[in-house]
């Protein structure tokens, strides 16, 4: 397990502020003692960006592929040939462009076993669009590139993580998208990957319910009873240790949601907006449920102050080390599940 895992890293958008946490991530010398990361972008567009951010030490060695990635280097693999026009700042069909080859380069090294996880930098979802990405979000194309029936979208940090059940749709179709089965799919996900990526043996998950003060027993809304709670109940019927559900409100204002291990929500801002004011510079987002590991910074491109040196790197940096902590995770879980008296051995060690 001493072995220095290759991590690769797409740009995403090369008008945002991508690269420049990228690079501040790897000028610190001490990321090498972690891993091998391997770029999926192009030079050129690199020394803009480092000019941008003033980091003079940093050198990227080129590589045609991951198998030639050198230890204690940053390595770049160029996906592109052409020029690149950038402006740093404005979201156009460029930043969208070169943000996809980079992308799908990094996920087919991801998914033949090239690298060994991947950290995605922000794209814009709206200017990647095309006929080749015709997905939400990084997490939607993940899933589908990598063959799986169903994923979670999970933002971790050291002291919270939370799962959602409806990811990237319209508000207005969450009530109508949220099921009995799609709670469940969640919550054995979610109990998964506390398990195997984060090592916690019994992991607590709360639910929190869909309406206001969690429906007040059927006053404000009747999904509580009627899809919520048979989902907990068929949950903890298949070992799940899910309670709830929880009013959003007062279960993250009162500090409720320090009494589990995970929280899933109901839709995106119910559990991003809390995740991100408790934990916004050092969340990080993780696609559970897939055969590979893929994390990516808690933020967006930034437009707003791309090429101005005010980027913080702490939440891609997190990226960076939570799939390096993930995959070891798996792999030491791998190698345990073959020797059933180590297991028993170290389940009575924590009990």
């Amino acid at each position: 397990m001493s072995e220095k895992l290759k991590i690769g890293i797409s740009i995403g958008d090369v008008n945002g502020i991508g690269l420049e946490v990228i690079i501040k991530t790897l000028a610190d010398n001490r990321i090498f003692d972690y891993c091998t990361p391997i770029v999926y972008g192009h030079t050129k567009v690199a020394s803009f960006h480092r000019r941008a951010t003033a980091v003079n030490e940093l050198n990227f060695q080129v590589i045609s592929n991951a198998s030639q990635a050198q230890h204690r280097k940053a390595n770049m693999i160029n996906c592109w040939e052409e020029d690149v026009k950038i402006e740093l700042g404005v979201n156009n069909e460029i930043g969208g462009k070169y943000a996809l080859l980079s992308l799908q380069r990094a996920t087919d090294d991801l998914i033949s076993g090239a690298i060994d996880a991947l950290v995605t930098a922000p794209i814009n979802k709206d200017n990647i669009q095309s006929e080749e990405f015709k997905f939400p979000g990084h997490t939607e194309y993940l899933q589908e590139r990598a063959g799986a029936a169903e994923s979670l979208m999970f933002l971790v940090s050291d002291t919270l993580r939370v799962g959602v059940v409806t990811g990237h749709i319209p508000l207005n179709k969450v009530a109508e998208s949220v099921t009995t089965d799609k709670i469940l799919a969640k919550l054995k996900l979610m109990d998964a990957s506390l398990r195997q990526d984060f090592w916690i043996r019994k992991p607590r998950i709360a639910v929190l319910g869909l309406n206001p003060h969690a429906g007040d027993n059927g006053l404000i809304g009747t999904e509580e009873q009627t899809t919520i709670i048979p989902a907990i109940e068929e949950a903890r019927a298949n070992d799940i240790l899910a309670f709830g559900p929880y009013p959003a409100d007062g279960f993250f204002a009162n500090g409720t949601y320090m009494q589990f291990d995970a929280v899933l929500a109901m839709y995106h801002d119910q559990g991003l907006i809390p995740f991100k004011q408790i934990s916004f510079e050092s969340g990080v987002n993780f696609t559970a449920g897939l055969n590979v590991v893929r994390t990516s910074p808690d933020h967006g491109t930034a437009y707003d102050i791309a090429g101005k040196n005010l980027a913080s790197e702490i939440s891609f940096r997190e990226a960076l080390f939570a799939a390096t902590h993930i995959v070891r995770n798996r792999r030491e879980t791998a190698e345990l599940a073959e020797n059933p008296l180590i297991i028993a051995k170290l389940s009575r060690d924590r009990d």
